[in-house]
């Protein structure tokens, strides 16, 4: 189990999942529940497209490169940024193929809709970073633009083999995530050794350095893994259907999956597991309260809390 919501003293809903722990060298450290079983990875796979993206010639900095990695909230710093990446490589957001939608960010939503702006746009798609930094290798390889989304594309093709070599679990079949491209099987266990490569390998120093530098941009304030990699030694990553991979610089990979997709419920358990390994300092601990333990509400007072309950087998 991961996490119960209480009420009132009554453990009202219980949520099962896994979690893994993994070294750099593929050592399990410690784990709880079905590590093994495969789930879609989702968007917790965008630090590893990100890489793909800038060891094909993307040419990012560091602010662009933590947009490329991150699923953001449509606020005004990531779109401009998204769009600046497209314009630097003489691109225009109709050559991106995520679909339209309206910010993740309320108040983006607010300005914009102050502003007359009620349409869906594909800027405003969480994953248009990803895509733009796709659509800058593309250009600069040579590779077709129309299709990039396809499983064969070449650029997606070398995002399923690092995949493939940095988590050791074959990701095929793959399915079609949320924005249209090609979403790749994981487990637990293969989803912590990746992140625990993030945290250890030279050849994703670049990755980890903006993920870690500008959380906010990777995903937006609010959110648990901004939380996270803004208060502790780390870069973190959720993803859609409830899990979140954290990679500890140096040292080790974490790995959450909520079976019921909740990510309030992986995010807790995240922190549970982190406080568990000794990475949670006491200045932190304060800090990702709200994140540990979420606070249960009725009559417009706390009458319970989403409490975590993982139980670590240690290797």
């Amino acid at each position: 189990m991961l996490a119960a919501r209480t009420r009132s003293g009554l453990d009202e809903t219980m949520h099962d999942g896994a979690v893994a722990v993994m070294s750099a060298d593929g050592t399990l450290i410690a784990s709880s529940g079905d590590i093994d079983q495969a789930f879609f990875l989702r968007s917790a796979a965008k630090p590893f497209q990100a890489l793909v993206s800038q060891e094909s010639g993307a040419g990012l900095g560091p602010l662009e490169l933590a947009v490329a990695a991150g699923s953001h909230q449509g606020d005004p710093v990531h779109v401009a940024l998204v769009e600046a990446m497209l314009t630097g490589a003489g691109l225009t957001d109709a050559d991106l193929r995520c679909p339209p939608s309206r910010p993740m960010s309320q108040s983006a939503v607010a300005r914009n809709r102050e502003e007359g702006k009620e349409e869906a746009h594909p800027l405003w798609n969480n994953c248009s970073g990803k895509h733009a930094a796709w659509l800058r290798a593309c250009r600069r390889r040579g590779w077709p633009l129309d299709g990039y989304l396809a499983p064969d594309h070449p650029i997606q093709v070398l995002i399923g083999d690092l995949l493939e070599d940095l988590g050791e679990f074959p990701v095929s079949p793959v399915g079609v995530d949320g924005c249209g491209a090609p979403v790749h099987r994981t487990t637990t266990r293969a989803m912590a050794l990746l992140y625990a490569r993030l945290a250890a390998r030279p050849r994703l120093k670049e990755v980890f350095a903006a993920m870690h530098r500008y959380p906010a941009l990777v995903s937006g304030v609010g959110n648990g893994d901004t939380a996270i990699a803004t208060n502790l030694n780390a870069a973190a990553k959720r993803g859609a259907a409830g899990c979140i991979g954290v990679a500890i610089e140096g040292r080790l990979g974490v790995a959450v999956k909520s079976w019921d997709g909740i990510q309030e419920v992986a995010d807790c358990a995240a922190v549970a597991t982190l406080a568990a390994l000794g990475e949670v300092p006491p200045i932190a601990e304060a800090r990702l309260k709200q994140l540990a333990r979420p606070s249960v509400f009725g009559g417009g007072r706390v009458v319970g809390a989403l409490e975590p309950r993982v139980s670590l087998q240690w290797a």
